[in-house]
């Protein structure tokens, strides 16, 4: 599977480099630069979700979990420790695909004003400095402070967080979020979404988004 997925994935045009078990892949990790991880949850050695916490304690990259149970513990385990979305094995080389696009777009998101942000009044404009309460987000600057303290936010909990200040006191609704911020174009796992609240509830604060019981979820102004 691991080479057959880095075949598919080179004719892509992406540049990949595969490990056998969770130990290699850590070395390879700290020697060399990499623009997204791909974890299989069962990686021998050290696994996928034990590797992805290690990646967690030094780096904001990416993470893609695999794994074989949809709706096991061990999604929720790597949601947890840090990981941004998750596949569930066997996954289409397509869908693979999309989802590694719509990480890699986070990881490189600047906010701009365009046609469709524009048009929506609570928007918060390229270069704004938000705040609420202790919590301060630099848009422009992609840069969140709470009480003066920088916050360091994965690619996908920046974003997240972005999508409520532009919103804040409404409730957006789970779907929502998931079109938005994960760029699901069909009603995905909401967990990811309630993992990721909860990981940006861990760094700014337990009061600051508010859950909104059968609907979704606010930022409190």
């Amino acid at each position: 599977m691991r080479r057959s997925f880095s075949v598919a994935l080179e004719r892509y045009g992406y540049e990949m480099t595969a490990a056998a078990d969770g130990l290699t892949g850590l070395e390879l990790f700290r020697d060399e630069d990499f623009d997204l991880l791909i974890l299989d949850v069962m990686l021998p050695g050290l696994d996928g979700i034990g590797l992805c916490r290690r990646v967690r304690e030094t780096s904001l990259v990416p993470v893609l979990m695999m794994s074989a149970r949809g709706d096991g513990l061990d999604v929720v385990a790597g949601l947890e420790a840090g990981a941004d979305d998750y596949v569930v094995k066997p996954v289409d080389t397509y869908v693979l695909v999309a989802r590694i696009r719509s990480l890699l777009r986070r990881a490189t998101y600047a906010p701009a004003p365009g046609p469709e942000r524009a048009a929506d009044e609570g928007a918060p404009s390229e270069g704004e400095v938000l705040a609420f309460g202790d919590l301060t987000i630099d848009t422009g600057g992609l840069e969140v402070f709470v009480s003066g303290s920088p916050v360091a936010l994965t690619p996908t909990e920046l974003k997240l967080l972005l999508e409520f200040a532009a919103h804040p006191g409404v409730v957006l609704e789970r779907h929502t979020l998931l079109r938005d911020v994960w760029e699901y174009g069909w009603d995905g796992d909401s967990r990811v979404v309630d993992l990721c609240v909860q990981r940006l509830r861990r760094k700014l604060g337990r009061d600051r988004i508010e859950t909104v019981r059968g609907f979704g979820y606010k930022l409190r102004r």
